[in-house]
């Protein structure tokens, strides 16, 4: 099992995208929403460097990551569309 903790993932809405986004380069992954900051876990071994660049891509950084104003705004941005798809997945799904 190989963690991370990243940033900006609030809700399960969020997890979703990230599950969803991350299963077809990265295999299952699971994430933790009782934990601060959020720990997402990979079953098999990834390119640390590939994930790290989809996850900013995704507005979720690793926490290590070092990021400018510009970019920490960005990403929180793309994190919040991220939660809303993922919500909106949830919400149609259970009708």
């Amino acid at each position: 099992m190989y963690e991370y903790k990243v940033l900006n993932v609030k809700c399960e809405g969020c997890a979703r995208t990230l599950k969803e986004k991350l299963y077809n380069e990265f295999g299952e992954v699971e994430v933790d929403l009782s934990v601060m900051p959020r720990v997402i876990t990979l079953k098999k071994e990834p390119d640390t460097e590939k994930l790290r660049v989809r996850l900013k891509e995704l507005g979720y950084p690793m926490v290590d990551e070092e990021m400018g104003f510009v970019e920490d705004v960005g990403a929180k941005a793309k994190s919040f569309v991220s939660c809303a798809i993922g919500k909106g997945k949830n919400f149609v799904e259970k009708e």
